[in-house]
């Protein structure tokens, strides 16, 4: 009776054990499954948290920036600044408050910029030859590009490249394009910004309005 009993302990045991063994490599099995089939399957969302999390970094980096600069508004005067022209002139604000001027801020790798630098063109040529002053000013781009960049879309106007973004702070914080019109004295008539991207029309009328 007694090794009976131990016998059937034994089993017991043994069948418990295989109990035991059996589960562990069910688990095993499903965590082999998640770790290869799954991970896969997962990985785009994973990739889209990753990206999600990038660009709110990213937009929090460029609120903290834009929080930089002036604001400045219709009725308000042109700040003191001087920048050098790629034609080798230098202006001041001064020189532009003692006629009607235009002043635009572009970087030629913003898509609304490459939409109104044809326009300012339009501009140029029809205004270049009278006593109205055009300066294009760059926020935080440097010469190289930009000639590059005028070469290879034929524009014509002088420029002043600007590696930093200080003359434009003293216009504005955010957005480009920034196109102020001025009437004499430097007093400010008219912005135009990229909501929505001026036309040739809506700035010659506003400088034609400035002009009389």
């Amino acid at each position: 009776t007694l090794t009976l009993r131990i016998t059937e302990h034994v089993s017991i045991s043994r069948c418990n054990s295989e109990r035991k063994r059996r589960i562990l490599n069910k688990k095993s099995e499903q965590l082999t499954r998640f770790s290869c089939s799954d991970f896969f399957i997962y990985l785009p969302f994973m990739k889209k948290v990753v990206l999600i999390f990038s660009f709110l970094l990213l937009a929090a980096g460029c609120v903290k920036e834009e929080q930089k600069g002036a604001d400045l508004k219709v009725g308000d005067i042109i700040p003191d600044f001087e920048v050098v022209m790629s034609d080798g002139r230098l202006v001041t604000d001064d020189d532009l408050k003692e006629n009607v001027s235009v002043v635009m801020f572009f970087h030629t790798s913003c898509k609304d910029c490459q939409q109104a630098l044809p326009v300012m063109q339009r501009i140029y040529d029809e205004y270049a030859s009278e006593s109205l002053q055009i300066v294009l000013i760059s926020r935080g781009e440097g010469g190289e590009s930009i000639y590059t960049y005028w070469n290879e879309n034929c524009l014509k106007m002088p420029y002043s490249a600007q590696n930093d973004k200080r003359v434009y702070r003293k216009f504005a914080a955010t957005r480009i394009p920034r196109i102020y019109v001025n009437e004499k004295g430097g007093i400010i008539r008219h912005i135009f910004t990229d909501d929505p991207v001026p036309s040739y029309g809506a700035i010659k009328m506003s400088l034609e309005n400035v002009i009389r």
